[in-house]
């Protein structure tokens, strides 16, 4: 049996190969949508051109921390957002592109 796209729409295009892991992590289209519409966090994606959008599986509300997290990473052309992969991500990601310390002093001291 293999994984069919959701129903056609024009704003989303998705690759075979985020419909195979889409299968293999046990995620759905909308769960994949939601990620990309409202993210916890975004950063650039490894592909050229590319955003990566996470969005945390469940929040403990004692602790504030999660135990999984949820990425798609997504092209946007002309409006239309190709979908390229999504996965599963086990614990909490480290952040990739953040701003080094040495460059917000400098801002700092400008302002």
């Amino acid at each position: 049996m293999q994984f069919k796209a959701p129903k056609n729409n024009e704003r989303y295009f998705w690759t075979g190969h985020a419909l195979s892991k889409m299968q293999y992590y046990g995620l759905t289209a909308q769960r994949i949508l939601r990620v990309i519409n409202r993210p916890a966090r975004t950063e650039v994606g490894v592909a050229e051109n590319t955003t990566a959008a996470m969005q945390p599986t469940s929040i403990n509300k004692k602790t504030g921390a999660w135990r999984a997290e949820i990425w798609a990473m997504y092209q946007l052309n002309d409006g239309q957002y190709k979908i390229i992969s999504a996965w599963r991500y086990p614990g909490k990601s480290p952040e990739r592109n953040a701003i080094p310390a040495e460059i917000l002093e400098e801002v700092r001291d400008l302002l």
